[in-house]
Order: structure tokens, then C-alpha cells, then sequence
């Protein structure tokens, strides 16, 4: 009799386990499925990026709250301006046909905001590369006084006290705690997925199409004129040059940040990718034709400001290469990406 309740002890004890080991599984597969971290697709044609997500890895839930951030102008002073009041897909992440963007209290901002894609091959940030870090880099226009004026802990309560936030952080971060890390890390993961890697171009590079005859001439007087600063296939080295663009108000540009004399008016070599669309260009805006800016380094070296040694004897084409060079720019546009709704306003 002790022998027969001891064997069905043992078999009561093994089911409990198995069932004990079961329910652990199916909690731990449960958590997973509804947090699973997300595998960020690379383009097979670009390099290896900066910012690998290693400490912030992107999952589902991450990213839709760091899109909900991205469209929501709570994180400005007043709640009227948003990430996206400056940065709007169809512009290709740029601000649209304005020098300056208005930020609170109808004031502008110094400089033209540049477009927000492939940050995480970034460097630097900013026009002077103040900021080192895609982590970083939004408070710099969240405490703008002339952006969005607000403090991060000013965001952090308005977050806190929201209806959905709390519950929308927990899902991301299994905390209903907002913090200022958790909210970089979120918005860090939506603006560092915003990939334009799917031009006309790339898919020339990828031998999915063929040039066109101009767009293969074009392609061959960017490389002779153009890609020695605007590199593929990201079209920047992210280097600080002064293209001769006389500085405004004083704008000393990279010296702000360098203290360098050698640096004043060096600005960031912008990205060219969707670059007929987010015109206005140059640090200031000053030129809202691509033609404009083909004007400018045809007589950049003549202006009374230093200009790069790559630079100093311009560039000057004909009126054919002129419209093959634009021609190839045009294909640099990434139409997919401007109508992608997974980056699109929630």
C-alpha cells in the first residue's frame, strides 16, 4: 500500500512539474511574442551603421511609441509642435519649402532643417555635428527655445499624468515609469528605422534597372564633380566643409562647437538622398532651386569667404551636363519611402 502512494506521489510530483515547466514556457513564449525584439533589414549595398540598436533593441511596441512621439507636438511647450511639423515624410523627413521652420510661439529656428533618414549611419548630428549620438540628438530641438522649448522633465510629467502614455511605455519597457532614457530609446527607435535606401538608384546598383542614357550620363558627372563630398551610397562623408556660403548673423557653423578658428563657417555635407524634394537648401536656406545651387559652386570660388581646397576652382559644367547632373539627382528620390505607412502619422 506505502509502495502504491508512493509511486503515484512520484507520478503526481512529475506531472506537477512538467506541468509547472509548461506554464513557465508558455509565460516566457507569451512575454516574447508581446514584446518580440524586431530585426532592423539593412540594405545589402550600404555599410555597416553607427548606431546598432545593441542597447536598444527595437521591438514592435518600441517603435509604434516612438512614432506616436515622433506626430505628437506634446513634446513642445505649448503642445502645437511636433517632430514631424519640421521633419514631414512627402518631403522625404525635411521641412518643405521653408528657410527657417516655425517653432514656438511662431518663432523660427537659425537653421534649415535637414531630413531625418539614415540616421543611424550618421556620425555626428546637426548642422555643426553638436550632437554625437541618435540618443541624444532630439533634445536638442526639444530644449530649443526657438523649436519645441520644452524641458524633459517638463515631457516626462505630461507623459506621466497622460491617459495612454503610461500604459503605452509599460507595454515597450515593462514599466509604467517614464523616463527621459526610455523616451530617447523609443523615439531613437522609430527615427533610426527611417531607411531611404530604395531610389532609382539603388535599384540601379542593384541591377534591377538600367539607366537611362542621361541618367547614366549624370551619374558620371556626379562621380567626376560631386561624390568626392557627397558619397554613395549614402551621399555624404559627414565631413565639416565651408562651400562659400557666407555665414549670416555671424553664423560660425562648426566653430560654435570646436572653438577651431580653422572650423568657422564649416556646415555638415548634407545627405543628397530625396534631394528634389527638400529644397530649400544649404544651412540657411538661401537657394530653393537645385539650378541655384549649381550657380553657387560655379562661383563659390570667387566669393570673399574661404571655401574647401575641393572647391577652388568651382565646379563649372555645360548646359548638357548641367541637365544630366540633375537628371541623376532625380533618381535619388525614394518614392516608396514617401508612401510607406509604417512610417506615416499614427
Amino acid at each position: 500500500m506505502f509502495h502504491s502512494y508512493y509511486s503515484k506521489w512520484k507520478y503526481i510530483k512529475r506531472t506537477m512539474l512538467f506541468v509547472g515547466v509548461m506554464m513557465v514556457l508558455l509565460l516566457s513564449s507569451c512575454q516574447s511574442d508581446d514584446n518580440e525584439t524586431v530585426i532592423l533589414e539593412l540594405p545589402s549595398h550600404f555599410p555597416a551603421p553607427v548606431y546598432d540598436f545593441s542597447n536598444n533593441p527595437i521591438t514592435s511596441e518600441g517603435f509604434e511609441l516612438g512614432k506616436k512621439l515622433f506626430y505628437d507636438p506634446i513634446l513642445s511647450k505649448d503642445s502645437t509642435i511636433s517632430c514631424r511639423s519640421c521633419h514631414a515624410q512627402v518631403h522625404g523627413f525635411a521641412d518643405h519649402n521653408v528657410a527657417f521652420s516655425t517653432g514656438f510661439g511662431g518663432r523660427l529656428g537659425s537653421r534649415n532643417s535637414p531630413p531625418t533618414v539614415n540616421l543611424i549611419w550618421n556620425t555626428s548630428f546637426m548642422w555643426d555635428g553638436g550632437v554625437n549620438h541618435l540618443e541624444v540628438m532630439p533634445i536638442g530641438p526639444i530644449t530649443d527655445p526657438n523649436e519645441m522649448a520644452e524641458t524633459l522633465t517638463g515631457i516626462i510629467a505630461k507623459l506621466q499624468n497622460h491617459r495612454k502614455y503610461p500604459s503605452l511605455f509599460s507595454n515597450a519597457f515593462g514599466s509604467k515609469e517614464i523616463t527621459s532614457q526610455k523616451l530617447l530609446y523609443a523615439i531613437a527607435q522609430f527615427q533610426g528605422s527611417i531607411i531611404s535606401a530604395n531610389s532609382r538608384y539603388d535599384d540601379m546598383i542593384q541591377g534591377k534597372v538600367l539607366f537611362t542614357d542621361d541618367e547614366a550620363a549624370g551619374h558620371n558627372v556626379f562621380k567626376e564633380n560631386c561624390a568626392a563630398c557627397h558619397v554613395p551610397p549614402l551621399f555624404t562623408d559627414f565631413s565639416f566643409k565651408s562651400n562659400g556660403t557666407v555665414p549670416k548673423k555671424m553664423e560660425e557653423g562648426r566653430e560654435r562647437i570646436t572653438l577651431d578658428p580653422l572650423d568657422y563657417g564649416k556646415f555638415k555635407v548634407p545627405t543628397l538622398r530625396n534631394i528634389e524634394l527638400t529644397y530649400p537648401y544649404m544651412h540657411d536656406g538661401r537657394y530653393f532651386t537645385l539650378v541655384q545651387v549649381l550657380d553657387h559652386y560655379q562661383d563659390c570660388h570667387t566669393n570673399e569667404m574661404e571655401v574647401d581646397p575641393i572647391l577652388s576652382r568651382g565646379i563649372t559644367l555645360t548646359a548638357l551636363e548641367r541637365k544630366q547632373l540633375l537628371t541623376f539627382l532625380k533618381t535619388l528620390t525614394d518614392a516608396p519611402l514617401l508612401r510607406n505607412n509604417k512610417f506615416s502619422e499614427p
